[in-house]
């Protein structure tokens, strides 16, 4: 009875867990028409043993002029996506920047949340710049699903082009795309600064929004936050990994579950965060799972429905985006489908700076 169980899960297609991402080996009309193929998603059968604990120093902590003046130099100029968050940064080569002015860049994303730098001469510089470009802002964090580039395991692939089939499936059982997310956020010390590169994307759409956890919090009343500070909650890769298991893709890691503050202070501007998943979160502690429910779906639509603490990325060709990931929840915008059903290309890395141990409020 057993092996005839396994084949009729297996035969089912489930549908997709993200649709901005690949999870099995890609055709090769997909390889032959990319832009950039040393960048479609590789499956290296490499496993990775869990990150162990590490001593980290915000880089942002070392800046002492606040002015910025190795990073914003004569012809440097910043536009402000909106008033309290995210800026489009013209005028500087991130490849350029000296460790003085990628520690001031660190004290920028931190108080901007999110900096778009469009026409990088750093997206043509190759896998190995980019890695070793983020590591100065921490550890590399190695993904346990989903595609790299083949020799950079460091990096995470997102990447769509046409997959109609898969896209109808999902729609059949989803009413959005958006995944709200803080990224890896169930490791035991979660990235703080993340890089985004725009290898290929449509003409119109694909955007990537971004909501501040910080000013979510601020915007709950004085009760509400009282209840929330000593909350704990359940961080779990468990699912995204099954699905990987279910799907045939390949896995590179097991599952990795962490206990994390509800609310955690920033180490750099103090203020403190909503430490919230839309993927990750299993469940509060010391709460029934009803309770637990109703507290964290609250909770994320405080978060997607106050367009007044967003920003709206809108890519530009050969643009990197880089994000403060504690004080910021995002979800890409899959609205690139033509009039088939077929997503149009959109093929991104993703770097990942792994930081601090989140911090409780009385914690820190």
């Amino acid at each position: 009875m057993a092996p005839a169980a396994a084949e009729t899960k297996t035969s089912q297609t489930p549908v997709s867990y993200d649709i901005n991402l690949p999870y099995t080996k890609l055709g090769e009309d997909e390889r032959t028409h990319a832009r950039y193929p040393d960048y479609l998603p590789n499956w290296d059968k490499v496993w990775f043993d869990p990150l162990p604990l590490f001593d980290f120093k915000d880089p942002a902590l070392r800046v002492s002029d606040k002015t910025k003046p190795n990073l914003l130099k004569p012809g440097v100029t910043l536009h402000d996506i909106s008033p309290r968050m995210g800026s489009v940064v013209n005028g500087l080569q991130l490849s350029q920047l000296s460790d003085a002015a990628k520690e001031e860049l660190a004290l920028l994303v931190a108080e901007r949340k999110v900096l778009a730098f469009p026409s990088q001469d750093l997206i043509d510089a190759g896998p190995g710049v980019q890695q070793e470009f983020m590591r100065f802002f921490g550890k590399p964090n190695y993904q346990p699903v989903s595609g790299s580039v083949k020799g950079y395991p460091g990096f995470h692939i997102i990447h769509r082009n046409g997959n109609r089939e898969e896209i109808a499936r999902f729609f059949e059982e989803k009413t959005t795309s958006t995944l709200w997310h803080q990224d890896v956020s169930y490791e035991s010390q979660p990235p703080g600064y993340v890089m985004l590169g725009l290898l290929e994307g449509p003409e119109v759409g694909g955007d990537t929004v971004f909501s501040a956890t910080d000013e979510a919090y601020e915007r709950l009343s004085p009760t509400f936050r009282a209840l929330l500070d000593p909350l704990k909650a359940n961080h779990t890769s468990a699912k995204m990994i099954d699905f990987s298991y279910r799907n045939g893709g390949l896995v590179r890691k097991d599952a990795v579950t962490n206990v994390h503050p509800l609310v955690r202070v920033h180490p750099v501007t103090g203020k403190k965060c909503l430490f919230l998943n839309g993927e990750f979160i299993t469940k509060i502690q010391g709460m029934k799972e009803a309770e637990s429910k109703l507290l964290l779906n609250f909770l994320l639509q405080h978060m997607i429905t106050g367009h007044d603490f967003q920003a709206r990325v809108k890519w530009q060709p050969k643009s990197i985006v880089m994000f403060d990931n504690r004080s910021t929840l995002h979800s890409a915008i899959v609205d690139y489908i033509d009039e088939s059903g077929a997503a149009q290309p959109r093929h991104i890395f993703r770097l990942c700076a792994m930081a601090e141990v989140p911090k409780a409020v009385g914690d820190a």
